[in-house]
């Protein structure tokens, strides 16, 4: 999906966010799906929309350390 199509979406960044262009963003959507997009895109890239089950299972990864760099 096109990040331009979810108008009305709110994009944040992590905390994290070091400003040098190597970022992503997310909105939590009114559905409870959850959109991904790279913030050098502008808001003209594509987005990763997950449903609720796939962004929990995501971000249980994350915490978990299941998807850190070998």
């Amino acid at each position: 999906m096109k990040s331009s199509d979810l108008t009305g979406a709110v994009w944040r960044k992590s905390r994290r966010s070091n400003g040098q262009a190597e970022c992503v963003e997310i909105a939590f959507l009114d559905d409870g799906r959850v959109a991904m997009r790279d913030s050098k895109d502008m808001g003209n890239g594509p987005a990763l929309v997950f449903t609720p089950g796939g962004w929990d299972a995501f971000a249980g990864g994350m915490s978990d350390g299941e998807f850190i760099r070998p």
